[in-house]
Protein backbone atom coordinates (compact mmCIF):
# COMPACT_ATOMS: atom_id res chain seq x y z
CA UNK A 1 0.00 0.00 0.00
CA UNK A 2 1.30 3.31 -0.99
CA UNK A 3 1.02 6.27 0.10
CA UNK A 4 -1.13 7.85 -2.47
CA UNK A 5 -3.48 4.79 -1.30
CA UNK A 6 -3.23 5.82 2.39
CA UNK A 7 -4.34 8.91 1.11
CA UNK A 8 -7.45 7.67 -1.30
CA UNK A 9 -8.60 5.76 1.25
CA UNK A 10 -8.47 8.31 4.08
CA UNK A 11 -10.03 10.71 2.15
CA UNK A 12 -13.02 7.56 1.69
CA UNK A 13 -12.79 7.00 5.22
CA UNK A 14 -13.61 11.02 6.23
CA UNK A 15 -16.16 10.77 3.33
CA UNK A 16 -17.84 7.83 5.33
CA UNK A 17 -18.21 9.57 8.78
CA UNK A 18 -19.44 12.41 7.85
CA UNK A 19 -21.99 10.48 6.05
CA UNK A 20 -22.59 8.11 9.25
CA UNK A 21 -22.64 11.41 11.49
CA UNK A 22 -24.93 13.03 9.26
CA UNK A 23 -27.44 9.72 8.79
CA UNK A 24 -27.35 9.70 12.44
CA UNK A 25 -28.73 13.42 13.27
CA UNK A 26 -32.12 13.65 13.43
CA UNK A 27 -33.87 16.18 10.98
CA UNK A 28 -35.32 18.86 13.18
CA UNK A 29 -33.60 18.01 16.52
CA UNK A 30 -32.51 20.45 18.72
CA UNK A 31 -28.69 19.95 19.21
CA UNK A 32 -29.15 19.54 22.95
CA UNK A 33 -31.21 16.33 22.15
CA UNK A 34 -28.94 14.69 19.88
CA UNK A 35 -26.41 11.77 21.66
CA UNK A 36 -23.33 13.20 20.46
CA UNK A 37 -21.70 9.39 21.78
CA UNK A 38 -23.39 7.16 19.93
CA UNK A 39 -23.33 9.98 16.55
CA UNK A 40 -19.14 9.62 17.47
CA UNK A 41 -19.06 5.92 17.59
CA UNK A 42 -21.23 5.23 14.83
CA UNK A 43 -19.25 7.31 13.05
CA UNK A 44 -16.00 5.56 14.20
CA UNK A 45 -17.28 2.27 13.73
CA UNK A 46 -18.38 2.76 9.78
CA UNK A 47 -14.58 4.38 9.60
CA UNK A 48 -13.13 1.50 10.73
CA UNK A 49 -15.13 -0.42 8.64
CA UNK A 50 -14.44 1.84 5.27
CA UNK A 51 -10.54 1.30 5.80
CA UNK A 52 -10.93 -2.38 6.26
CA UNK A 53 -12.87 -2.22 3.22
CA UNK A 54 -10.56 -0.55 1.62
CA UNK A 55 -7.76 -2.66 2.52
CA UNK A 56 -10.17 -6.43 1.50
CA UNK A 57 -11.53 -5.29 -1.95
CA UNK A 58 -8.82 -2.36 -2.83
CA UNK A 59 -9.72 1.20 -3.98
CA UNK A 60 -10.60 2.08 -7.68
CA UNK A 61 -9.10 5.12 -7.62
CA UNK A 62 -5.69 3.69 -7.22
CA UNK A 63 -4.26 1.44 -9.74
CA UNK A 64 -2.63 -1.23 -7.84
CA UNK A 65 0.18 -1.77 -10.45
CA UNK A 66 1.04 1.61 -10.08
CA UNK A 67 4.33 2.37 -7.92
CA UNK A 68 5.65 5.43 -6.49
Amino acid sequence: MTVKWWKAAGVRALKTFAQTAASMITVGAIISEIDWKTVVSASLVATVYSILTSIATGLPEVDPEEKE
